[in-house]
């Protein structure tokens, strides 16, 4: 069985959505949640985040409620957003990134509609998942430095933007692409054959735009 890693931060409601097919892709390959930061992948590649973008926050959360309605997933949004994933992201380092313990955090911000902004909701979310709230590994160097690790594993392989999916070096981008990573994994020959070998050989045109400074 194949390895593959599913780059997350609690942060994206799209990555919440894609949270609850992992138990069906973890059946197929042998699959690591991988925490990042998302404001590191934005850095880095110089763009903006849904959220500073008025028009494109107000569409993305009207999707993705729409999405989860219209595919039987149970969402509530949090309180507000942007939050600050750190905590949870942390959390779930402090955890072992298991499947189980990453949907349990998801679930408590994106189903639920916890805030884990809020010392409560924070402590009832660290109980939820069998840690003391105060437990000093969350501030710990070591913890901190592992999803730093995790965020320049993604930007080395090539990840721009969450949830994705990487197996044999090769990314799935975005919710909705588990099924063409199941695809994928059936006939691997066949996908490079008749759909990536036809982008590789698209040649690049012109750009005008110039990136903000």
């Amino acid at each position: 069985m194949k390895a593959a890693e599913w780059y997350f931060d609690f942060i994206s409601p799209y990555a919440y959505l894609q949270s609850t097919r992992l138990d069906e892709l973890a059946k197929h390959v042998q699959l690591r949640p991988r925490p990042v930061l998302f404001a590191g992948l934005l850095n880095h590649y110089g763009n903006l985040g849904p959220a500073e973008i008025p028009p494109k926050r107000q569409f993305v959360f009207r999707q993705t409620l729409w999405l989860a309605q219209r595919h039987g997933i149970a969402m509530r949004l949090p309180p507000a957003h942007p939050f600050n994933p750190l905590p949870p992201l942390r959390l779930a380092l402090v955890l072992g990134c298991g499947i189980e313990a990453v949907q349990a955090i998801f679930n408590f911000i994106w189903r639920d509609g916890g805030n884990t902004d809020n010392p409560e909701d924070w402590k009832t979310l660290a109980q939820l998942t069998g840690v003391d709230p105060n437990d000093e590994r969350l501030s710990d160097t070591s913890i901190k430095q592992a999803l730093r690790d995790s965020t320049e594993a993604a930007i080395e392989a090539g990840v721009f933007g969450i949830p994705t999916l990487v197996v044999d070096n090769e990314l799935f981008w975005g919710h909705d692409t588990a099924d063409f990573f199941l695809d994928y994994l059936k006939d691997p020959d066949a996908i490079r054959k008749d759909i990536f070998e036809p982008v590789n050989q698209l040649a690049q045109g012109a750009a005008k735009r110039k990136r903000p400074a």
